[in-house]
């Protein structure tokens, strides 16, 4: 089970080291984490004032102890005032990491079963979300450093292992194995190999694969390479082709050379 970052006292079944942090240095640990994620962000007092993700994580540690203690009305008023004035929604029975950071956050949902590991980032726009009306575990679970960039959906009681990065609106429907890369949708994995990034977070979004536009390129280039033993290529002809920079051309297949 994955570690809740619940004010003290700790919910049961959370770990030791975690319940003896007072919630202040948890609070502390929230900023320093803004600050290392986010370049943008100048200092601790901007942080703690202007910083809407922090904020809604705070009232999430606020919420989930009510929520553990059967204080449940109470939990959820805290959780809709939160999401008023953060444009964040956390269900207070989501179990949420330490050193979670959600930068911008407005549109981000979080359902009530959904559990997150440490060093996640979210981005705006992310939901993890249910797909079942039955009241079990129907949300996802996010494994420690996991990222999930702009608008991601990731639906079900499916799990994302740890160090995965979900490109920018994906839909992930199925659980994906750590180390991953999930672009497109529905979401597509495509296997990683973690580089050491010492005690930085791999927040690179630069290099996210195209899977699709990787296939139509194989297929392209099989076909031509038919052509050419059919004995069918006598006259120039045009094709569709991607050249070094990403972009698509259509034009003389020059990039296919048999």
């Amino acid at each position: 089970m994955l570690a809740s970052n619940s004010a003290v006292p700790i919910p049961t079944g959370t770990s030791t080291q975690q319940a003896r942090l007072a919630p202040f240095k948890l609070m502390a640990e929230d900023v320093r984490t803004a600050l290392a994620r986010d370049p943008a962000a100048r200092n601790a007092a901007e942080i703690i004032l202007l910083y809407a993700g922090v904020h809604a994580v705070w009232c999430h540690r606020v919420a989930h102890w009510l929520w553990t203690h059967r204080l449940r009305w109470l939990a959820r008023a805290i959780a809709q005032i939160s999401r008023f004035f953060t444009g964040i929604e956390i269900h207070p029975g989501a179990k949420l990491g330490r050193r979670l950071f959600i930068d911008h956050g407005m549109g981000v949902v979080i359902g009530e079963t959904a559990e997150v590991g440490e060093d996640v980032t979210l981005y705006h726009g992310v939901t993890l979300g249910g797909v079942s009306l039955e009241k079990v575990k129907r949300h996802p679970t996010l494994e420690e450093g996991v990222v999930v960039g702009a608008g991601a959906k990731i639906l079900g009681d499916i799990t994302i292992g740890s160090h995965s990065r979900i490109g920018a609106n994906a839909v992930v429907v199925r659980s994906v194995p750590a180390q991953s890369v999930v672009v497109g949708v529905p979401g597509q994995v495509i296997r990683r190999r973690l580089e050491d990034t010492g005690s930085r977070a791999d927040l690179s979004h630069a290099d996210l694969p195209d899977a699709v536009a990787d296939s139509l390129v194989d297929l392209m280039f099989r076909m031509a390479v038919v052509e050419a033993q059919l004995d069918l290529d006598n006259e120039p002809r045009e094709h569709i082709h991607r050249e070094e920079d990403g972009t698509w051309q259509y034009g003389p297949d020059g990039d296919y050379t048999i």
